[in-house]
């Protein structure tokens, strides 16, 4: 009982958590920078219920509802976190108009994949189980969490903690190089993702034709393997590749996020305790000191757990076109890495 006690007495209070304050966040995003240890499991366990792997349960929810419930928490999160007034840091009205356009990268990110993608785009959206679109809310408002804290101003120590060289000229083109970089990887996301679909649907008017029998759904779990052709010539998933482009260009995007130490007066109660890096992050911070820009170190989290968490995916992916189509279909390609059997 008295374990329990001190448990429960760790829990930081509903004020402290939304938005987060200083403590928290430090807590947050130190528990969320170890989401690649979690996601090695997903590399041995091709259990996947969700999309063409999903299997029929009683805990299944329809596609498009769990889709947009899973995606659209991280933006509603972010977005009232900033909104919502905090002793520590100012409102979303004060922040620097390079914070605001760091979030509003990230939300126009989701709105695309919360609502235009499951409603506008998908031709059909097979079940996902509860585990899976739980697991997804949770990376979700651990993710935006983290940001909103970041975007509030608020400033981490690191350990280790690398000293910034002299600032060059070139340092300033960086957020506009991750700008750049953040379209193009969108773009690229988008136009992959949409030539899926768009052969599921031709593949399903064919099987249509055929039958002469379209059913409830004619689009419900047909599934192609694309083409061994223009963005899909050398790998499967390169939809996975240009989101990744898409949030290293954020996280560069993210070299501009004006910190509350640089707004006079700088509230001392927004300074956050000092961080232990995970290994895989001190590059990430030498580079950062080298460069003389702040480190976007919750945008970094990011750009390394939504590879660390698709990747996996991607394989297993390949591994069932392997077993759907076989491999002359496969052609060699790589799911992620081209020339890659198993990546």
């Amino acid at each position: 009982m008295d374990v329990l006690a001190a448990v429960w007495e760790s829990v930081p209070s509903r004020s402290d958590l939304v938005p987060p304050a200083p403590g928290v966040y430090t807590v947050i995003l130190g528990y969320f920078q170890y989401f690649p240890v979690i996601s090695i499991v997903v590399w041995f366990l091709s259990w996947h219920p969700a999309g063409k792997t999903s299997t029929n349960s009683v805990f299944n929810f329809p596609g498009r509802i769990a889709w947009c419930a899973m995606e659209i928490l991280g933006p509603i999160n972010l977005i009232y976190n900033l909104m919502l007034p905090s002793i520590y840091s100012p409102s979303i009205s004060e922040l620097p108009a390079s914070n605001i356009m760091v979030a509003s990268m990230y939300c126009i990110h989701y709105f695309n994949r919360a609502i235009i993608s499951p409603f506008f785009a998908a031709p059909s959206m097979s079940p996902i189980h509860l585990f899976i679109m739980s697991s997804a809310m949770l990376f979700n408002w651990f993710n935006s969490s983290c940001l909103a804290g970041w975007l509030r101003g608020y400033t981490i120590p690191t350990i280790p903690l690398y000293r910034s060289a002299s600032r060059s000229a070139t340092v300033d083109l960086i957020p506009t190089i991750g700008v750049i970089l953040f379209v193009i990887g969108m773009a690229g996301n988008i136009y992959s993702e949409r030539m899926l679909f768009r052969l599921r649907r031709e593949e399903a008017e064919k099987r249509t034709k055929k039958t002469d029998d379209a059913g409830p759904n004619k689009y419900h779990k047909v599934y192609v393997i694309p083409p061994a052709q223009g963005v899909f010539r050398y790998i499967l998933y390169p939809h996975y590749v240009f989101e990744w482009l898409e949030w290293l260009g954020f996280a560069m995007a993210g070299t501009s996020v004006i910190p509350l130490s640089d707004l006079p007066p700088a509230p001392a109660a927004a300074m956050t305790p000092p961080l232990r890096l995970a290994p895989w992050l001190v590059p990430a911070a030498w580079v950062a000191g080298k460069l003389a820009v702040p480190l976007p170190l919750p945008a970094v989290v990011f750009v390394i757990n939504a590879v660390a968490n698709m990747l996996p995916h991607a394989r297993w992916g390949r591994v069932w076109y392997v077993e759907k189509f076989g491999e002359k279909a496969v052609a060699g390609r790589g799911a992620a890495v081209p020339g890659c059997a198993w990546m």
